[in-house]
């Protein structure tokens, strides 16, 4: 993030800004931070010894580097001091801390006045490395990415016409087969917060992310989505939430569409698992989405609400492919509602089938896998990846074509590196 250093002091032309300048407390940071900087090409007699205060002193009679790193660790108060620090700071002046408190209080009050990052000492070579790369980018700046190398985006929002009929496990599974048999670098956004299973799928603990973009949805960035996410596999990372049930949380219908805009701009596909409730109170959600998966059954109950979802939906999203997906079909006994009768109350056809296999879903379930990866072979694997074909196929999923956010802040190779 750029902080809002002072807009009135400038370096006015007389010299030429540094890239990089250090301000450490201790020998051993300042050893850390001159090996890392020579990785990057900065000269050694940049890290000087002193920390936050004597960096205030020393740039208040000089011009700031393009990338500073400060040493909190003898700052009684860090808030104040980085706030001493803006004012004598070029406005663009990209900031890196660390110190010794390991406060995620702390942490979320730094980064909201400014800072791009901090780092808990004692450092480590690859979280400077990460952290010094990252702060690179954003001084770089967007840039286009190669014509070869765009990649074609997608966004697919999976709805249950009631609970139960299966959302998720269609959604987990959707996701999976766009990161593993289309080779697509995916995401999955498990909108449940408090009895999401996004996570829990892939044997995966979901982590805070997603509630603290909730909390705080000016933090929501590309770098903050790529610590929130957990990796599922090297071409697959989810962003889910087990929020406790007694949290009352604050759904911001602008925070979470800004929240897919900015994973859309970081992944060529995010598969959403979107409440039915959610959907309907914030229809800004599935606004400008590519595909619409609803999911159902057949039962009467089932068919009543798809009846009404199905033209709440044409009504809210126009130019989006609707795929009905009827689940957990079975010929013995027959469905509650049969397929000719369930077709002619929805005025449509059911686009994909997917029969009940009860076995093979314990069989997922019990290894940490999502069904698509557990049904190989089965009449069930069929009709998913009938599914996943149909929106690849037709155009769907390779909807808008725009460069990645990690790639034009430089990041792709590092998120990759990560996932190893």
């Amino acid at each position: 993030m750029n902080a809002p250093w002072n807009p009135n002091k400038r370096s006015g032309g007389v010299a030429p800004r540094e890239a990089f300048g250090a301000y450490v407390c201790d020998p051993a940071t300042a050893d850390a931070v001159r090996a890392a900087a020579a990785e990057f090409g900065w000269a050694a007699d940049k890290v000087e010894l002193g920390g936050l205060r004597n960096a205030v002193q020393a740039l208040s009679v000089s011009t700031s580097p393009q990338l500073l790193f400060v040493d909190l660790s003898e700052s009684d108060d860090p808030i104040n001091d980085i706030n001493a620090l803006a004012e004598v700071c070029e406005a663009g002046t990209i900031v890196v801390a660390t110190g010794a408190v390991n406060d995620v209080r702390l942490y979320r009050e730094l980064l909201a006045s400014g800072l791009q990052d901090y780092l808990l000492k004692p450092l480590t070579e690859e979280a400077l490395r990460d952290a010094l790369l990252a702060a690179q980018g954003v001084l770089a700046g967007p840039k286009p990415a190669a014509a070869d190398e765009v990649k074609p985006r997608s966004a697919i929002a999976v709805i249950g016409a009631r609970g139960g009929v299966g959302t998720s496990t269609v959604a987990t599974s959707l996701a999976w087969l766009m990161a593993e048999r289309s080779k697509r670098s995916t995401a999955l956004l498990d909108l449940d917060v408090h009895f999401g299973t996004g996570a829990l799928a892939f044997d995966l603990e979901p982590g805070r992310g997603l509630t603290d973009a909730l909390e705080n949805p000016s933090r929501i960035d590309g770098l903050f989505i790529e610590r929130a996410l957990v990796r599922a596999t090297e071409k697959l990372a989810v962003l889910s939430a087990e929020a406790p049930i007694t949290q009352s949380l604050y759904i911001d219908g602008a925070a979470l569409h800004h929240l897919q805009e900015e994973m859309r701009a970081a992944f060529d596909s995010v598969v959403i698992d979107l409440p039915r409730e959610l959907a309907v109170a914030n229809p800004a959600l599935i606004a400008d989405l590519q595909d619409i998966v609803l999911v159902t059954e057949q039962t009467l109950a089932a068919t009543r609400d798809t009846i009404r979802l199905l033209a709440w939906l044409r009504q809210q999203t126009p130019g989006a492919r609707i795929t009905v997906v009827a689940n957990k079909v079975t010929a013995t006994p027959p469905p509650e509602v049969a397929k000719k009768d369930f077709e002619a109350s929805i005025e449509r056809a059911i686009d994909i089938a997917l029969p009940h296999d009860a076995k093979t879903a314990a069989n997922a379930a019990r290894q940490g896998k999502s069904l698509a990866a557990a049904a190989g072979g089965t009449k069930l694997g069929s009709g998913i990846d009938a599914l996943h074909a149909r929106l690849v196929e037709a155009g769907g999923a390779l909807g808008d074509v725009r460069p990645s956010l990690l790639d034009r802040l430089g990041l792709g190779a590092l998120l990759a590196k990560r996932a190893a």
